[in-house]
């Protein structure tokens, strides 16, 4: 999840939210229409999954057992108790103070409202099929899940620091976009990619630049929103990302000083994948 102050232009009912943003899910008054309206989605999406995606996510995937409709965050929460974290209900995308601190307590912020169908294809905010499908798989794998811990407790620093944009990147392109070196073939394992099936085949196998995953870069290269992605990192194994953690706070005053890198701009220095 992106997260941004709350606007007036988004969805979600802020008003009804606690102190820390969120909300009951209120599982029970899921429509039959909405949970038909997930199962196209998780029927289209999963079966692109097999070719693309990373074994852990898909491994995920299976042990939440969500195809039949829009879950249950308590229930999923029960899947995942070996990496000690738990799924919180929130109107929409919520601020950074809030966002980090839920994930530097192991909550996970899923948005509760689910699309219309009529926006199967597009949606300009996250909703729970983007947070839950995208996100939540890759919860029961150990090493992300202690990256991810690890990236909420480095929110404050970055707050204090004035060091946001640079850790808002490393969310995105490596969260939300990463992609994994599997058996010799690239694989998708980033909820922006796996909850799009057009973004899903362009990652993997257009022709489009991906590079091996490089920190210092990965902090300074600016991406877009409103587009598919114009280039990509790739990892070999999610311990790269959390052993990252260990000079994170030194790494983002640094890519805070230095000139910002262009979206989707190749440099020398690049290795290619």
């Amino acid at each position: 999840m992106t997260t941004i102050a709350p606007a007036p232009a988004l969805r979600g009912d802020y008003g009804a939210a606690a102190a820390d943003y969120t909300v009951p899910q209120r599982h029970a008054g899921v429509t039959p229409a909405e949970h038909a309206t997930w199962r196209a989605l998780h029927a289209r999406q999963s079966a692109l999954f097999g070719r693309h995606a990373a074994r852990a996510f898909r491994e995920g995937v299976a042990a939440l057992d969500c195809a039949g409709g829009v879950p249950d965050l308590d229930r999923a929460s029960e899947a995942l108790r070996r990496t000690g974290w738990r799924l919180v209900a929130v109107p929409g995308l919520i601020p950074e103070d809030a966002f980090f601190a839920h994930l530097a307590a192991r909550r996970f912020p899923v948005t509760h409202w689910l699309r219309r169908p009529e926006e199967m294809d597009y949606l300009e905010e996250p909703d729970i099929f983007h947070d839950f499908l995208g996100h939540v798989p890759l919860l029961t794998d150990p090493a992300f899940a202690d990256f991810l811990h690890g990236y909420g407790e480095a929110g404050a620093f970055a707050q204090a620091q004035g060091a946001l944009r640079p850790l808002a990147r490393l969310y995105w392109h490596m969260v939300e976009f990463g992609l994994l070196l599997e058996d010799g073939a690239i694989r998708a394992y980033g909820a922006g990619i796996l909850s799009s099936a057009t973004e899903t085949v362009h990652a993997t196998e257009g022709p489009v630049p991906r590079l091996r995953f490089d920190a210092a870069r990965v902090l300074r290269t600016e991406y877009r929103i409103d587009d598919l992605q114009p280039l990509y990192f790739v990892i070999e194994d999610f311990r790269e990302l959390f052993g990252l953690l260990r000079g994170l706070e030194a790494a983002l005053l640094r890519a805070r000083d230095a000139d910002p890198i262009a979206p989707g701009a190749v440099l020398a220095a690049d290795t290619p994948l």
